[in-house]
């Protein structure tokens, strides 16, 4: 009996301390909280509506019946019903004014103030409300829409102000905090853990974001991300959902890419990136096959822009980019950030393989131009040709196709897509194939020719066109 009651009493002595040591290991953001709070601020901005609505005004979402909790749902139509506000009418303008919400922090004591280029858009006037209550107008400095970044300025001395940390030294499963203003709720801190970096998104390009599971809503954009060190690291920017609320996939952008936007605009009034002049994809394993690489690894590369950096370096369609300036390209979306920033006119070097064979081009970077090109696309008719191993129909472009998609020479025309190795690789009526394993397409009888010659059970690359952007598939004939 006493031998049980020793063991009973052991026992719980045990798990009292192993839950006294597990309790420790959490973190305690609240030291954190009180040295950066006073630099978090929150910004509303104003813009006019032209009658009836216009672009700019703020609309609630249709979101499907039952996506979401009823109770979510009225705090977010209420978001969006502060969102329009009221206002004074006149010169061709509704009765009501569209108000945004978001968050921002400072970062000199003079008054600099970082926040979302979304935040502030088109915005009439820019207010910022800081933690002591005080409610100052902004001026916007500069914004940069392809990071989405934004510099505003408010007139005050002796500020509280964030320190910047490096976000290259972050690590995956690290802890991290936000501090914003969700749904007009000022200071509201939230914690979770980086899930993943250098992710790449629609619109993004030029970011390598920080996926976190912070709870990221509605006014926290703008917000500064901390790693444990109380450093900023990131600016909260978007979330990915089905429904409009928070569902544990949040993206920051960056430090060290903003405070490059920072600084350029500082000193010329506007951001530029840097260009290479390709448009690129990743390397799927069947692509990998054909072209005879060990593994899927680099930047694919499409299409050279004419004229561009990379046209004059040597670069040509279907080599694969593995590296830039020494660092390694695993994915593609490696690749657009570290040309972007990296500084124009600047010598740079680019590794890469050209069918099986390794080489190094050197170049000098060039400007991002302002207006990427947007190509257009055609659903001609012309006289189809017949079925063919591939499952597909091509046809000649003329002259009108030419013109509208932008291909001066060669190249066919899909027609049709029936049963067989194209549709099963996601070809699709009105793709125009421009290569075949680095042979190029002249017409329907160079194709035939080609395809005939084609190998079995191999992976197979075509370079084709499709709405305007060049895309590679691979396929393989059985």
């Amino acid at each position: 009996m006493r031998h049980r009651a020793s063991v009973w009493f052991l026992s719980l002595f045990l798990l009292s301390f192993f839950h006294v040591q597990a309790f420790a290991q959490l973190p305690d953001f609240t030291d954190m909280v009180k040295a950066n709070g006073g630099a978090v601020v929150n910004i509303s901005t104003t813009q006019k509506t032209p009658a009836g609505g216009g672009e700019g005004g703020a609309e609630i979402p249709a979101f499907p019946e039952g996506a979401m909790p009823p109770e979510l749902e009225e705090l977010l139509r209420r978001f969006y019903e502060q969102q329009q506000g009221g206002g004074s009418g006149g010169d061709g303008y509704a009765p009501r004014e569209a108000r945004s919400m978001g968050s921002g922090f400072i970062i000199s004591s003079d008054g600099y103030v970082l926040t979302n280029n979304h935040v502030v858009k088109d915005a009439d006037e820019i207010v910022v409300k800081l933690s002591d209550r005080r409610e100052l107008n902004a001026r916007l400095i500069g914004s940069d829409n392809r990071t989405d970044v934004a510099l505003l300025k408010i007139d005050a001395h002796d500020l509280p102000v964030v320190t910047i940390g490096a976000p290259d030294k972050l690590q995956v499963g690290e802890w991290v905090l936000a501090i914003g203003s969700p749904f007009g709720f000022e200071q509201s801190v939230t914690a979770g853990i980086v899930s993943a970096k250098g992710r790449s998104l629609p619109g993004g390009n030029y970011v390598p974001f920080i996926q976190t599971d912070v709870a990221i809503n509605p006014g926290n954009s703008g917000g500064p991300l901390f790693n444990m060190d109380g450093k900023v690291v990131g600016i909260n920017s978007q979330i990915y959902s089905r429904t409009g609320g928070f569902m544990g996939l949040s993206f920051a952008i960056p430090m060290d890419v903003v405070m490059n936007i920072v600084e350029q605009i500082k000193l010329k009034g506007k951001a530029a990136h840097g260009w290479l002049g390709v448009q690129i994809q990743d390397v799927t394993r069947e692509l990998a096959e054909s072209f005879n690489m060990k593994k899927p690894q680099g930047a694919l590369v499409a299409r050279v822009i004419p004229a561009g950096p990379a046209e004059q370096a040597g670069v040509q369609i279907g080599d694969v980019i593995t590296e830039f300036n020494g660092q390694i390209i695993d994915r593609s979306a490696d690749l657009p950030p570290m040309v972007g920033i990296t500084p124009i006119n600047e010598s740079a070097t680019i590794k890469l393989i050209r069918q099986g064979e390794v080489r190094t081009l050197h170049f000098t970077v060039g400007a991002l131009p302002e207006e990427e090109e947007k190509l257009a696309s055609t659903k001609g008719h012309a006289n189809k040709s017949a079925m063919n191993q591939l499952g597909i129909a091509v046809s000649d472009l003329n002259s009108e196709q030419r013109q509208l998609l932008q291909i001066p020479r060669n190249g066919v025309l899909v027609q049709e897509v029936g049963k067989g190795a194209a549709r099963d690789a996601g070809m699709l009526r009105g793709d125009v194939i421009l290569r075949i394993q680095n042979t190029i397409v002249r017409d329907t009888a160079d194709f035939e020719h080609i395809v005939k010659k084609l190998p079995t059970g191999v992976s197979i690359a075509l370079l084709v066109q499709r709405q305007g952007n060049p895309v590679f598939i691979a396929l393989k004939l059985k």
